[in-house]
């Protein structure tokens, strides 16, 4: 029997249902990529807004390397900064324990794919890291990494540093969206870091300012110029965050600078050190030009400087002041390995030196204003002692001179009265000794060897917290040739700094005097004596090198009962007497 027509075409609808069921599949996967790329441009936009929500760059630094790794879908990832040599200064990691880290050792410097980028700063994807000629392998203890996905981080068409992405999760590789996406974030990257980095640098202006404002005040104020001077190291070295700062003067009369303030490592090993004519300091005090340098310990100047004494590495030196009156020498400095100083450091320190400079040039000034109407009222002390108290004491002492011939017979009490007499010669001869001292400091031109002596007690004061006993024998003015009292007197500034430092004396006695053979300087405490254990003293040093240069010697031995004598002795030349 014949089949129907209508059983034959029972099977026809099978071939559309077919193509509806793969239009659909295309359809969901077409949705699901659609899916996927909304929530890629999603966390994209998280991603930027993330990077953008914090203004501390190291905050910053950290969520770009998170946010890379997250919208790549990457394992590990990296943002590598790149220094003014184009090495890595700094590497952020993201996906490596720090146990790992620690067994790699010291962060990449450059070399590699690394440095290929640093070189050529183009988008770079890599199926197989290994595999490119410019490969150099990794490091022991580090993971092994086969997919790479690198871009440059630009900040106003500057490179900042690179961006490094491998493995992506899955074992897939790193494509051409991954790319669009890197490229993407790293622009956003790069506004985000500039807006961190003008941010800090407001924030550092702020702090020189107020550093700056507060240095003025202090020595308008009449703080001493010393302490200035340590706060000055102190604030430029929290500031730029240095290892060591120093700050250097000149010595009265001469080219020598001394260290006198330093704060940071080794700041007790270099401070008092006297710095020669060849230091790097000196060149910076004559030129007024500042000296940068990538490691200051290696510098051919550096043999007799601070730079001898505490290893140093990147660093700079400035003078404090310009034009003809420059009034020391700041170096900054970091260790051997640090950091270098990016140039908007030093200039801000510039700034800052410049108007410590000039505080410490106005407060100069002032404490000159002051220092002469000192001198006047010590003048006019001095006139009233010889015109009035000597006057009335001389006189005292002859209407007891003549009342002793009528008391021949009374033994006892001529006795009494001539003690009197010879009390009241030695008040004058009292007085006359402090009118001279008086008109001592009023010299007008202060070259005086006497009156510097005097001078430097007086400054002395104000570190010992109280006033040096001085005695002086002698033709020290006339019988002491220059060099001769300018050793001498750095010799003291240097014993009273150290006695004021260490010693927690209440009590310094003072000695100069000179035979027109020799010329003698003894300082003597009542502190705590000198410290056994402490073989190192840069400051000594430097008064035994002032006995020997001029042919003398410098002796240190304990005070009866407590305290330290220093006994500081050179000769002086046969026509001394005519100088």
């Amino acid at each position: 029997m014949a089949e129907r027509p209508a059983e034959v075409g029972r099977d026809v609808p099978a071939a559309p249902q077919l193509r509806l069921d793969e239009l659909l599949e295309g359809l969901e996967a077409q949705v699901a990529q659609v899916r996927a790329t909304r929530d890629r441009v999603h966390a994209l936009l998280d991603a930027v807004l993330t990077i953008g929500s914090d203004l501390d760059l190291d905050v910053v630094l950290r969520r770009i390397t998170e946010s890379a790794v997250a919208v790549v879908d990457a394992e590990y990832g990296a943002l590598g900064v790149v220094g003014e040599e184009g090495r890595i200064k700094q590497f952020i990691t993201v996906g490596i324990d720090e146990e790992t880290i620690e067994r790699i050792g010291h962060y990449p410097e450059g070399h590699g794919i690394l440095g290929l980028l640093i070189r050529e700063p183009e988008p770079l994807l890599l199926a197989d890291l290994g595999a490119h000629p410019d490969s150099v392998g990794f490091p022991e203890g580090h993971p092994p990494m086969t997919t790479f996905l690198g871009a440059p981080v630009r900040v106003r068409d500057r490179v900042f540093g690179n961006l490094y992405l491998t493995d992506k999760r899955g074992g897939a590789q790193f494509d051409d969206e991954d790319e669009a996406v890197l490229r993407t974030l790293a622009a956003a990257a790069g506004v985000a870091i500039d807006n961190a980095r003008l941010y800090e640098d407001s924030l550092r202006r702020e702090q020189w300012l107020a550093a700056s404002s507060d240095l003025t005040r202090s020595l308008l104020s009449g703080t001493d110029p010393g302490q200035v001077l340590y706060q000055v190291a102190a604030t430029v070295r929290a500031l730029a965050e240095a290892a060591l700062v120093t700050v250097a003067v000149p010595l009265d009369g001469g080219d020598e600078l001394v260290i006198e303030a330093a704060d940071g490592e080794g700041a007790d090993r270099v401070r008092g050190l006297l710095l020669p004519p060849t230091t790097l300091a000196a060149k910076v005090y004559h030129s007024g030009e500042r000296i940068t340098s990538a490691a200051l310990s290696q510098e051919p100047q550096a043999g007799s400087g601070s730079a001898a004494r505490v290893e140093l590495g990147p660093g700079f030196l400035l003078p404090l002041g310009g034009g003809e009156r420059v009034h020391g020498v700041l170096q900054v400095a970091n260790p051997p390995g640090g950091e270098d100083f990016p140039d908007a450091t030093m200039t801000m320190i510039g700034g800052f030196a410049d108007q410590a400079a000039l505080a410490l040039e106005i407060a100069e000034h002032r404490r000159e204003a002051e220092h002469l109407l000192v001198l006047t009222d010590r003048d006019r002390i001095a006139r009233d002692l010889h015109d009035l108290a000597i006057q009335r004491l001389f006189a005292s002492g002859l209407t007891l001179n003549s009342v002793l011939g009528r008391l021949a017979d009374r033994p006892q009490l001529a006795e009494r009265v001539q003690r009197v007499v010879d009390d009241l010669d030695d008040t004058v001869k009292t007085v006359r000794t402090t009118i001279y001292a008086l008109r001592e400091r009023d010299r007008s031109d202060g070259r005086g060897l006497r009156a510097r002596l005097l001078s430097e007690t007086d400054q002395a004061t104000e570190i010992l917290g109280f006033s040096p006993a001085l005695r002086m024998t002698g033709l020290l003015d006339t019988g002491v040739p220059p060099g001769h009292a300018e050793h001498l007197l750095a010799v003291l500034r240097e014993t009273l700094s150290n006695t004021a430092r260490h010693a927690k004396a209440t009590a310094v006695e003072v000695t100069a005097e000179t035979d027109g053979i020799r010329l003698r300087l003894r300082v003597a405490d009542n502190g705590r004596g000198v410290d056994p254990s402490v073989t190192r003293r840069s400051g000594l040093d430097n008064l035994l090198r002032r006995a020997t240069d001029l042919g003398g010697s410098l002796t240190i031995t304990t005070n009866d009962p407590t305290g330290t004598v220093v006994e500081w002795t050179v000769p002086l030349p046969a026509d001394a007497a005519d100088t």
